[in-house]
């Protein structure tokens, strides 16, 4: 049984030279706008749990009891992100 496409000896990766990271350019990380507000975050929480509750609803109608139970607990995560983003607020 083979586990993939085997490469012939011949044409293995050539390791890198030393200090071969270090050429990159720097780069750094600017604020360029304005902050985001605070509503941004349960906005997004509010919405991916409705896709994934969605999702469940539709696997459950499916059969898959599996795959609905594991939408559902994505669904459980950001309803907890929601109610965590409400109580700070």
């Amino acid at each position: 049984m083979q586990n993939g496409p085997r490469r012939p000896n011949n044409t293995a990766r050539q390791p890198r030279p030393p200090g071969s990271f270090n050429n990159r350019p720097k780069q750094r990380w600017t604020q360029n706008s304005a902050p985001r507000s605070d509503n941004r975050g349960s906005q997004s929480a509010q919405r991916n749990y409705e896709r994934y509750m969605e999702l469940a609803r539709t696997e459950a109608l499916a059969g898959n009891t599996v795959g609905a139970e594991n939408y559902y607990q994505h669904a459980e995560h950001y309803f907890r992100t929601m109610n965590a983003g409400q109580e700070g607020t």
